[in-house]
């Protein structure tokens, strides 16, 4: 993971100017990981962000969570990787007020090798964020940049996590929460001493949150205590209409905006910009 010597971190520890990047990430699969990058993408838009939305996962369910097509010959984030398009020409827009899409395609299960070779390989992200923010562009001009991750720790993640400004963590409510948690923390301090100083952990949402089962008030009770207030007050729970909304290509908040699922996620967003408000003025 340590950056060869052509590599040079994009900056010092603090914050840069431009969008505030979050990569919401988590090596396990199945942990509400891209539902809460769209939906609360979604909640922040509505509240009056502008927001993009990097898909960086091949699996592409970000793209099509909202309503972005997959289409031979699109240019999507693997583009941007590999230097053949900026981010500037991948994002789309996804019929939301002020949410934007910079899609995945398939091409992204063949990145990590053939970034192996390539110079700043672990800041090819960084670099298209920091081109895009220099271009000045107002219809390309974001607050926050969610760049949902693969379900693993891979050249892609690093890359999310060597562009990020902070890491945002779904942890479904299950057993083996905090030990695949532990992993992900190691990971990110491992980044944070070779790839990017500036890299914290902004928060933990808990996901699939069922008050019925006295597993997920446990589990939760137990990663409030390891992590204290990095846990986010708001829980997101289970609800079938947070499962029901991608089938139709969209965020929970446009499917049944009335759901204790999107309820949920407009009260996470609430959170999420007290927390970074807090942030700025410390």
């Amino acid at each position: 993971m340590r950056p060869s010597v052509s590599e040079h971190s994009p900056g010092s520890s603090s914050a840069p100017a431009g969008p505030r990047v979050l990569a919401v990430a988590n090596q396990k699969g199945g942990v509400g990981k891209t539902t809460t990058a769209i939906n609360l993408g979604t909640a922040l838009a509505a509240v009056g962000e502008r927001v993009l939305i990097v898909d960086l996962d091949p699996q592409g369910n970000a793209s099509t969570g909202l309503g972005v097509q997959r289409r031979a010959g699109q240019k999507s984030t693997y583009h941007v990787l590999m230097g053949e398009a900026s981010m500037r020409n991948v994002i789309v827009d996804t019929g939301i007020p002020r949410l934007h899409c910079a899609p995945s395609t398939m091409d992204l299960l063949g990145a990590e090798l053939e970034l192996a070779n390539i110079d700043r390989k672990t800041y090819r992200l960084a670099d298209a964020i920091a081109a895009l923010a220099k271009a000045d562009d107002p219809n390309r001009s974001y607050s926050y940049m969610l760049v949902d991750c693969p379900p693993s720790l891979n050249l892609l993640t690093i890359n999310a996590l060597s562009a990020a400004d902070a890491i945002l963590v779904p942890l479904q409510c299950e057993f083996f929460a905090l030990e695949g948690l532990s992993q992900l923390i190691k990971t990110v301090e491992r980044v944070k001493s070779n790839l990017n100083p500036r890299l914290t952990i902004q928060g933990v949402v808990l996901t699939m949150f069922d008050r019925r089962n006295n597993l997920s008030e446990q589990v939760a009770e137990d990663v409030r205590s390891v992590l204290g207030d990095k846990v986010y007050q708001t829980v997101i729970p289970r609800n079938v209409r947070i499962s029901e909304a991608p089938s139709h290509g969209k965020p929970v908040l446009l499917y049944d905006n009335a759901c204790v699922g999107s309820q949920a996620y407009i009260r996470l967003a609430s959170e999420i910009i007290r927390r970074e408000r807090e942030l700025r003025a410390a």
